[in-house]
């Protein structure tokens, strides 16, 4: 829920694109990384990796000109990505 897609391009070298989303727990969290991973796997694009997913309060997935972040509210009001990507 509440997801934001960002263009980086101008602002990163790593990505194009940040792509982040909430999750209502760490298990909804883990769940949302895992499925998107798989969904990426299932159309030829193998992600580059996948961090977070251990604990669930954030998780990252690399793939490669897209990074999505799924995280809680918490973290996500913590480290307000949105407007540390947007100035």
């Amino acid at each position: 829920r509440d997801i934001i897609a960002l263009n980086i391009s101008d602002k990163a070298s790593f990505a194009d694109y940040m792509i982040i989303c909430s999750g209502n727990s760490n298990r909804h969290v883990k769940s949302i990384a895992q499925s998107v991973a798989m969904e990426c796997r299932a159309q030829g694009a193998e992600p580059r990796g996948m961090e977070g997913n251990d604990i669930g309060e954030w998780a990252l997935v690399d793939l490669a000109d897209i990074i999505v972040h799924v995280m809680t509210d918490e973290q996500r009001d913590k480290y307000n990505l949105e407007q540390l990507w947007a100035e």
